[in-house]
């Protein structure tokens, strides 16, 4: 008998966990920490257990970990699985690997630097505050990875083999597909991990899948339709008043992906001479780490950017007026700059990293704005910003809200309903059941509607660590009217 469990994103968009079991070989796609709100946080510190009537699973006692991409919210919790006795392989592509020795890394320093901020000044509640994983831990993970490539076929015991499958989201995403022989018969499962959108720059557009009898699909944007890409409208006009008012441009950026669209999209601006050339600042280093391996893998460019690489002969990202920062110095001396500039920092959500220095600088002041420009989970300041906080809690300190707060939903790298509906009618066939998973729960409630308005097919939403049996002959679970609009 095959089983699934969801471990994590399961009416929420974060700490992506599912178990596979099929036989003996158990397999946990993805891997993710838990963000946002405090009650999802503390789930990061629980034990790691999977009950499934009478069978108790540990990390100890499963097979491989197959990591659809690098966010952290899909990969973040893999230093803590391990600590806990995951001792198999971690299964992802090249550059995903890449990324995640880079991401990891920064999560645990992170966790460190706050661990020790919140023991300084004393506004942990924990005696002492401690990370969840340390740096070296981070990097005692990366030895249990292995590199597979995309489109091969991988056996992960003689009933079950899977590849990866191009997903569009950020650069090494994947969707994927899985085959599981039951008997005389082979149900297929597809992960769609996290769904990139259509037609925007830098990467290729997701590839398609063709059948699937069970998909585990993400509802990030499930009740939104993104506006045109046309980042342009937004951009101009914040930069052309900061340029006016002296004043600084501030946005919370994630480092992969979101920060290199935004100097892509800035370059193209400036090279076209309809913003003022006003100083731009990349202050993180995993920005500027993740660009270069942007830089490393262009045969990822879609053909837009292959075509501004040619133009431009070096560099998709790179410009007279772009700085890359690298020391806390440089960052910290940014703070007595005054403007016209635009500083783009991360984290994307304000939890953590250098973005929180900035904006206790910079919040205060009317003047200036802050442009958030991806998605802001719940319980995050970057959501509180959004929501018309008056006053942001930083650093246990409480820092007014004066600031212009503005907002754009261009630059999203997730799918929105209608492109994931256009994903969905690659299939060849209705699949027998789609689990909506990743999204928040009006989120979910509205794709599934969506869904069985457009194509009739069945869906259903998932509890945290609910256990499903999967097979050709087992009934799907029976959704509830609440989840019906």
């Amino acid at each position: 008998m095959t089983s699934l469990t969801f471990l994590g994103a399961a009416k929420t968009v974060t700490g992506s966990k599912y178990l596979l079991v099929h036989n003996n070989t158990s397999v946990l796609i993805d891997c993710g920490l838990f963000q946002g709100l405090k009650e999802l946080r503390r789930l990061n510190w629980e034990q790691f257990l999977k009950v499934d009537e009478d069978v108790l699973m540990t990390p100890a006692d499963i097979d491989y970990l197959i990591l659809t991409h690098a966010h952290i919210d899909h990969s973040g919790y893999t230093p803590k699985f391990i600590n806990q006795g995951f001792r198999g392989q971690i299964l992802t592509t090249e550059i995903t690997k890449d990324l995640c020795e880079i991401l990891l890394k920064d999560s645990a320093k992170l966790q460190e630097e706050e661990a020790r901020y919140a023991n300084k000044k004393g506004y942990s509640k924990h005696d002492p505050a401690r990370p969840l994983y340390t740096v070296e831990d981070a990097e005692k993970a990366m030895q249990y990875f292995k590199v597979v490539d995309r489109n091969e076929f991988i056996s992960l015991s003689p009933d079950m083999k899977f590849r990866f499958r191009n997903a569009g989201h950020i650069l090494g995403s994947s969707f994927v597909e899985v085959w599981i022989n039951q008997g005389k018969e082979t149900i297929k499962l597809v992960f769609s991990g996290d769904l990139g959108r259509l037609k925007t720059p830098i990467l290729q557009d997701p590839d398609y899948a063709r059948e699937a009898d069970y998909l585990i699909m993400e509802s990030t944007y499930g009740n939104r339709l993104h506006p045109a890409y046309e980042p342009e409208k937004d951009l101009i006009p914040v930069i052309n008043e900061i340029y006016k008012n002296k004043s600084v441009l501030l946005m919370p950026a994630f480092a992969v992906e979101r920060t290199q669209e935004i100097i892509y999209q800035l370059k193209k601006l400036s090279d076209a001479g309809v913003i003022p050339n006003i100083p731009i600042y990349i202050d993180s280093p995993m920005a500027s780490s993740v660009t270069q391996l942007f830089e490393s893998h262009k045969e990822i460019y879609d053909t837009e950017a292959k075509a501004m690489l040619d133009k431009d002969g070096k560099s998709i990202f790179k410009s007279p007026n772009i700085h890359f920062t690298t020391s806390q110095e440089e960052s910290k001396a940014l703070n007595d700059k005054r403007g016209p500039m635009i500083i783009i920092s991360a984290s994307g959500m304000a939890t953590g990293g250098r973005i929180l220095h900035h904006l206790t600088a910079r919040l205060p002041d009317p003047k200036n704005i802050i442009l958030m420009v991806g998605y802001q989970a719940v319980g995050t300041r970057g959501r509180a910003l959004m929501d018309g906080a008056k006053s942001l809690k930083i650093h246990g300190l409480q820092v007014p809200v004066n600031a212009k707060i503005v907002s754009m939903s261009s630059f999203s790298a997730h799918a929105d309903y209608s492109e994931i509906l256009k994903w969905l009618k690659g299939l060849k066939k209705p699949p027998k059941l789609i689990f909506l998973v990743h999204g928040e729960e009006d989120s979910l409630m509205a794709l599934s509607y969506k869904i069985k308005e457009e194509y009739k097919w069945e869906t259903y939403i998932p509890e945290y660590l609910e256990c499903v049996k999967l097979g050709r002959e087992v009934p799907p679970p029976v959704e509830t009217n609440r989840y019906i609009l």
